[in-house]
């Protein structure tokens, strides 16, 4: 699959993952990526950052391009794959796919009815807005591929070989519960650390991300090599008293964090009593403690 090429890629869409891929795409096709947008000046913004070609129509996208990426916010991913569909053109029929997350190939069946090889590819990484960067991060990660056809999951694997990534293959009803998973993991970490890091100030830390970073680094990687297993502190332990201070403490003088404190510490007693390794008697003091009040 490494030797597959495509002449020229074009992009649908100016955002961050947009402009990663245009910048990715470049040196292996022999015509430069073409970009679309529907905002021409953030058009003009993206290509201008990424070095690559602007077109001013999607229909001169699709009639000059023979594979398609379309990065656009998920809920206008419905209306712009409807546009291009009636603009695909008939003897020129481009491989499309869209990279969002919680969409799989089923939302681009008007591009497959009217003659496209169709596929989601989403990279499972976050975009912060430095192209070169992340496309850095694409080598070696995770792409989350379903196609609309065995064909179209080959290509799209071949994309993500270009890209030097690594395809997942996910079944269509199965792509909301994959993205639920990745938006728990990511999304709900930044709120976790901000929320400690808003604690340690109101305890009096100066920089209170030096002082978590050793800490978390190290429950990441316990937790990503050891599961469950990896977990650690007074919850495992049993230490009802020191919970129960934790949220006096709280309560007192951080009560913003309180709720996502208990919540989490409810969700980790929920799995410690699933598993059974901790006494009875400790968890029932721990289920006491943390009921909702």
């Amino acid at each position: 699959m490494t030797d597959f090429r495509f002449h020229r890629p074009g992009i649908v869409g100016t955002g961050r993952v947009a402009r990663a891929l245009a910048l990715a795409f470049g040196p292996h096709a022999p015509a430069p990526p073409l970009l679309w947008g529907r905002t021409p000046e953030n058009a003009r913004s993206a290509a201008t950052q990424v070095g690559v070609a602007l077109t001013p129509t999607v229909d001169r996208l699709m009639s000059e391009c023979d594979v398609v990426a379309i990065a656009v916010a998920d809920d206008a991913l419905a209306a712009v794959v409807a546009d291009m569909a009636a603009m695909l053109p008939t003897r020129h029929a481009p491989f499309i796919f869209h990279v969002s997350g919680r969409s799989g190939a089923a939302i681009l069946e008007p591009l497959r009815v009217a003659g496209a090889l169709t596929a989601a590819v989403h990279p499972a990484m976050t975009f912060t807005g430095d192209p070169q960067a992340e496309v850095r991060r694409m080598a070696g990660a995770r792409f989350a591929v379903t196609g609309s056809t065995a064909e179209a999951t080959g290509q799209a694997n071949r994309i993500v070989t270009i890209l030097g990534g690594i395809a997942v293959e996910i079944a269509e009803d199965r792509r909301s519960l994959y993205h639920a998973a990745l938006c728990h993991a990511s999304n709900h970490l930044v709120t976790l650390i901000a929320g400690a890091a808003s604690a340690l100030r109101d305890a009096g830390v100066d920089d209170p991300s030096a002082l978590l970073a050793p800490l978390v680094r190290a429950a990441l990687e316990n937790s990503l090599d050891h599961g469950f297993a990896g977990l650690s502190g007074p919850l495992l332990r049993g230490d009802a008293q020191t919970v129960g201070d934790h949220l006096a403490t709280l309560e007192a003088n951080s009560p913003d964090l309180l709720p996502a404190y208990r919540a989490m510490a409810r969700a980790t007693l929920d799995e410690l009593k699933r598993i059974g390794t901790s006494p009875s008697d400790r968890l029932t003091a721990l289920d006491s403690l943390l009921a909702v009040p």
